[in-house]
């Protein structure tokens, strides 16, 4: 309730940026031995290698701050998420070529929320303005909030005892982040007017 408070005190901006990242649970190794999470983790390939575990959905704004935050099992489809987590956003959102699919683009546009990626090979390109252009080289913001969490703040470990432990091990590292002064933001130089 705390993280959904905070989530929802956070500036809309209408520059958002959505992404996911693996939490395992266990080492791929010990899966067969692990019964904290047995039927409730997932085995799944992330860009890093298979893991066991859940992956967190997080969409951030350019100052960081935490838009809407979801877990779900590792092998759920990053796009799945999308519309419950964007549901009161407008604006842009920015995201990695994971994301691209018609539907989710159309149902999205929909409520006025623009989902700009990067285009496959073979794909026609989309006309974007130069500060969209911009905006896309600036994604790693996410990438520097997962490695914030991860590295800083550990939200991942495989020490759990029970998954009520896990949970509110995520929440409370989620809310920690959320109170934090200082996050990564882009600096308005980059916007074009």
């Amino acid at each position: 309730m705390l993280l959904q408070w905070l989530c929802e005190q956070a500036k809309e901006t209408g520059i958002n940026y959505v992404d996911s990242t693996p939490i395992a649970v266990c080492h791929a190794k010990r899966i067969s031995k692990n019964k904290v999470f047995a039927g409730i983790a997932k085995l799944s390939k992330s860009s890093y290698g298979w893991f066991y575990g859940f992956k967190l959905h997080m969409v951030i704004n350019e100052k960081g701050e935490i838009q809407g935050v979801t877990l779900t099992k590792g092998n759920v489809d990053d796009r799945k998420p999308v519309p419950d987590l964007t549901k009161k956003l407008v604006g842009l959102l920015f995201g990695d070529k994971g994301y691209i699919q018609k539907d989710l683009f159309l149902q999205l546009l929909d409520r006025n929320l623009k989902l700009i990626t990067k285009i496959k090979k073979g794909m026609k390109n989309a006309l974007i303005s130069l500060n969209e252009k911009i905006l896309l080289r600036k994604r790693s913001i996410i990438e520097t909030v997962f490695g914030y969490l991860k590295n800083r703040l550990e939200i991942e470990h495989t020490r759990h005892r029970s998954p009520v432990n896990f949970l509110v091990h995520i929440f409370s590292t989620l809310i920690s982040y959320s109170m934090q002064s200082i996050k990564p933001s882009i600096s308005s130089s980059f916007f074009i007017g």
